[in-house]
């Protein structure tokens, strides 16, 4: 290799180093200038392309994101990084998951460790569990290698995964792992929560979900999020479109938008990551009112499949939530909250 080149690939190293370095600060903007300086000097960068697609889909911007993805695998059809970001995009929140499945058996014959195999594995069960194939998903699930991995965030994803196939056991010893940890993330402590629910624990349920709404509030937030009033404006605009059906039976109410559920109610075992809740419940003979419709935002965020379209988004989540608490019998206030869905991608 001649000094010249030498110094051209250090020159391309430096940008992309620099690049991934303000994503983790959350500069963005001087993420997508370092990365497209990486292009001046090479246009063919697969590298470039998958942290442009990185900066993208952080953004919000998913179609962007998955064509750059695209376009690093093209140019490094074993370029195993930007598979997975992919795949993992066409899961959550895109939805697309035959590609995504395509995309994951290209990925892996790419694979060399088992860190690797286990990676995209489990983006592949989630992928089947989404599709709604468990036997799939768990014969998949039963071939992994054992680890231990490079990667301790393996076993959360490996126990979440059997958490969604019923396999309780095999999930409590995983995510039990995984929360004893200092640095646990939110979503472990969340699937604790789960976990211990479904084993009749509520006490420790209770406190994994305390804990949970805890970190879920010091998270930035998405980069394509809105402010508070913005969001209130948003949710009056889907709520003014609902069906007459439900907009009937909420008419009248008291609609509060705020961040998270509170500490108190969420003690009283309600999800942390739900995205409404419905109380005070009163019959009139007819049917049951809905006194307030509390409304919150940061768990909406979690769900929204596409963030340049919110208004759609927020609309299709409210009208699904309601559907299914509409069609549930009659409960009590600390019982009425419209549970989140759960996926299992990355996190």
């Amino acid at each position: 290799m001649t000094e010249q080149h030498e110094g051209f690939m250090d020159r391309l190293s430096a940008h992309l180093d620099r690049g991934w370095e303000l994503v983790t600060q959350g500069d963005l903007s001087g993420a997508m200038a370092s990365a497209e300086q990486t292009l001046e000097l090479d246009g063919d960068s697969p590298d470039a392309h998958n942290l442009i697609g990185y900066i993208h889909a952080a953004n919000g911007n998913l179609e962007l994101a998955l064509e750059h993805y695209r376009q690093a695998i093209e140019l490094d059809e074993h370029y195993l990084e930007a598979m997975l970001n992919a795949a993992e995009l066409l899961i959550h929140p895109l939805g697309s998951f035959e590609e995504a499945i395509r995309v994951l058996d290209q990925a892996l014959e790419s694979c060399q460790t088992a860190d690797d195999i286990a990676d995209a594995s489990v983006l592949k069960v989630d992928a089947l569990l989404q599709q709604g194939d468990r036997a799939a998903a768990a014969e998949l699930l039963l071939g992994l290698p054992e680890g231990p991995f490079e990667n301790e965030q393996l076993d959360f994803l490996i126990g979440r995964a059997h958490f969604e196939l019923d396999q309780l056991e095999l999930a409590a010893r995983l995510i039990e792992r995984a929360a004893a940890r200092s640095d646990a993330s939110p979503d472990v402590t969340y699937y604790l929560g789960l976990l211990r629910d479904r084993q009749e624990r509520p006490a420790e349920a209770s406190l994994a979900f305390l804990k949970t709404r805890h970190l879920d509030g010091q998270l930035p937030r998405p980069p394509w999020s809105v402010s508070h009033g913005r969001f209130e404006k948003v949710v009056q605009g889907a709520l003014r479109e609902l069906p007459d059906e439900i907009a009937e039976r909420l008419e009248g109410n008291l609609i509060m938008v705020t961040d998270l559920p509170g500490l108190e109610i969420v003690a009283e075992g309600i999800d942390p990551r739900t995205p409404l809740l419905l109380d005070e419940i009163a019959a009139n003979g007819r049917h049951e009112d809905q006194r307030r419709l509390f409304v919150y935002q940061r768990n909406i965020e979690r769900l929204i499949r596409h963030p340049m379209e919110l208004q759609r988004d927020v609309l299709e989540i409210l009208q699904r939530e309601l559907e299914t608490h509409f069609k549930q019998p009659s409960a009590a206030p600390a019982e009425a909250a419209v549970s989140p869905e759960t996926p299992i991608a990355k996190s």
